[in-house]
């Protein structure tokens, strides 16, 4: 006889959404307050356990799902990237000098470290939808105002209000993903996403100097506002709201201010925080370094230089989709300990081979091993930033975001301070990344502690 003791029952009174629900199959579907499914089947006691909501969700929806997370994480750098072969033609439209122009990317930053700080605690107190919903809308009426800027201070106005427009769609997709998933699972699903972190950066340059060749710089923003509308419309019809009003007011996490105490009490949060914005500056410092060192210093002409960014992207996509295997079985914090000493040892590499005079290929390959080992850290970087604040994970992505930014924003521009009287080598643009990578390192085995941190549930 089938032991019936271990179904749960529902209240007469409870509400048609905490019902069981019965499947064609003859099993029972019972959702909680959480939005968590679990699946009881014919035998309770064979069921499978859901941990986390994301568990129930079909293989073709959670694809659709990391699909358009992705592209509304490819949003931000494609807002600050895009425009950047755009400046020598900016600078002659508006008469104006190449630092005036290089302004307009620092308030875009600088709306994008304020947007995520902004929207991350905002979507853990109303919900994901909405916030996510009306900064997309004022990335769309700021782009279209960019477009038709007539000087530069509206152009820049604009691009601050881009940049917190922009910022939602990293922050929103990070944790809607963590409502969703935990543990193993967690570290899949902020892989895919991390690889378009990772790659969007170095693709959006390129993808831009293709738009400058068939359209004015004007049409750089109108393609940026058909982005954002394509997200808008993604985001109203497809995209669920993933944090049910149930766990939007729990103890602890009720005002902003508890909220980021809570995040940044965390010393393994404030490790990965570090470590993070450490990654984003050593990639940043090579993008900001790359086109003087290749172009001026090695003779590349603009094709080949694109091909050896396309080249370095697969070392990112590598990079990223291999640390989540790893890091699913031995842990992330493992995976960091390998990444972060190979940003020190392939920096350094770098640095060696100029000293020794061994030309591009000196250059080339321990640089391809540095980015690659980026890759390596960015879905190691997320997953411990998230997995420790499911309640604030908004919170936590939005401080993970702002710093990843703007460090990097900081910090890359000392490539061209070192490089101030002798121009740009090798060697000036290692010493930064070898500098970020040390730092690192340092935060991981003193801040993190590897074997302090827990292992991931399954």
């Amino acid at each position: 006889m089938l032991d019936t003791a271990s179904i749960p029952v529902t209240p007469a009174d409870a509400s048609a959404a905490d019902r069981p629900e019965l499947t064609p199959t003859g099993s029972v579907r019972l959702r909680s307050a959480t939005g968590a499914i679990r699946t009881l089947g014919a035998n309770p006691a064979t069921a499978p356990v859901m941990l986390h909501p994301g568990d129930a969700i079909p293989t073709r929806r959670r694809v659709l799902y990391i699909i358009l997370l992705g592209a509304l994480t490819a949003l931000g750098p494609f807002t600050i990237d895009l425009y950047l072969p755009a400046f020598p033609v900016l600078e002659a439209d508006f008469q104006t000098t190449s630092a005036a122009i290089q302004l307009t990317l620092t308030g875009t930053m600088i709306g994008f470290a304020v947007g995520q700080l902004v929207v991350g605690p905002l979507s853990d107190k109303v919900g994901r939808r909405m916030p996510l919903i009306a900064v997309t809308v004022l990335h769309v009426l700021a782009s279209a105002a960019a477009a038709l800027s007539p000087t530069l201070i509206t152009l820049g106005a604009a691009r601050f209000f881009m940049g917190v427009g922009a910022a939602a769609g990293g922050v929103v997709a990070m944790a809607i993903v963590r409502d969703l998933f935990g543990g193993k699972r967690l570290v899949v699903m902020l892989s895919r996403l991390a690889l378009v972190s990772g790659v969007a950066p170095v693709v959006a340059p390129l993808i831009g100097s293709a738009l400058l060749i068939v359209m004015a710089w004007q049409g750089i923003f109108v393609v940026l506002a058909v982005y954002g509308v394509v997200m808008l419309v993604s985001t109203i019809f497809i995209i669920p709201e993933t944090l049910p009003p149930a766990r939007r007011h729990d103890k602890g996490s009720t005002t902003t201010w508890q909220r980021y105490r809570s995040v940044l009490s965390d010393r393994v949060f404030l490790g990965v925080l570090v470590i993070g914005g450490m990654n984003f500056s050593g990639l940043f410092s090579y993008l900001s370094a790359s086109p003087f060192l290749f172009q001026e210093g090695y003779g590349f002409d603009p094709q080949a230089y694109g091909l050896l960014f396309a080249v370095n992207s697969l070392g990112i996509v590598f990079g990223v989709q291999m640390a989540s295997r790893l890091a699913a079985r031995f842990g992330p914090q493992w995976v960091l300990a390998f990444s972060t000493a190979g940003t020190v040892v392939f920096g350094s590499a770098i640095i060696l081979a100029d000293s020794l005079g061994l030309g591009l290929w000196g250059t080339m390959v321990p640089l391809f091993l540095f980015i690659t080992s980026v890759g390596f850290g960015f879905p190691c970087v997320q997953v411990l930033a998230l997995d420790r604040h499911g309640k604030a994970a908004g919170t936590a992505a939005s401080i993970l975001g702002a710093v990843n930014f703007g460090v990097a924003g900081a910090v890359s521009p000392l490539v061209g301070w070192l490089s101030a009287s002798a121009g740009i080598t090798a060697t000036t643009m290692a010493s930064v990344m070898v500098g970020c990578g040390a730092i690192a390192v340092i935060a991981l085995w003193t801040i993190v502690r590897p074997r302090t941190v827990q292992a991931l549930t399954p």
